[in-house]
């Protein structure tokens, strides 16, 4: 199921997760573009439920509205540009009823262009970042800013993973492009 990157306030029906995503080259590049996270993906793991959420950006806030539960961190899609490139993760966290779970800021560091790429994340806890995530729900979601905020971190919040390239030319249409696989 795909998922916008902020839920409108008619649309929250379970509870609502909010928290930040930051994307950043840890190396040199060439490349004109910066990394951007294009989306990330969590499982619910009692129903095996997957939840697609498009960001399209390299530091955004977002708000889910997800059933109680516990999730998994499962994959993650890097732009940069025309390139694609998707990595396989594994961190969990709980979505409890009746609160407002803040999930961290997620950072995302990405390598510079070479064979064998890698993005490192560390989920931490920035104080900024859950004030301004209490005012965005107070000022988003009136109905729901009587609930209290409690951060709930993925674990394990630092992780290193591969990134695979998706395809050569992912945005350009099928004519253009050089490959057929």
């Amino acid at each position: 199921m795909e998922l916008p990157v902020t839920v409108a306030e008619t649309d929250v029906v379970g509870t609502l997760a909010v928290g930040r995503v930051v994307t950043l080259i840890t190396g040199e590049s060439q490349r004109i573009y910066a990394p951007e996270l294009r989306s990330f993906e969590v499982i619910n793991t009692e129903s095996r439920e997957r939840f697609k959420i498009d960001v399209q950006s390299e530091d955004k806030y977002f708000s889910l509205s997800l059933p109680p539960g516990h999730y998994e961190l499962n994959r993650v899609q890097i732009s940069e540009g025309p390139f694609l490139s998707m990595a396989q993760l594994s961190a969990s966290f709980m979505v409890k009823p009746d609160v407002v779970t803040f999930l961290g800021t997620w950072r995302f560091g990405v390598d510079s262009p070479r064979y064998g790429r890698h993005v490192a994340v560390s989920i931490v806890h920035d104080v900024e970042d859950e004030e301004r995530a209490q005012e965005f729900v107070r000022d988003a979601y009136p109905a729901v800013n009587a609930r209290s905020l409690v951060a709930q971190l993925p674990e394990p919040s630092q992780e290193q993973a591969r990134l695979y390239e998706v395809m050569p030319y992912p945005r350009y249409s099928r004519y253009f492009r050089r490959h057929w696989w």
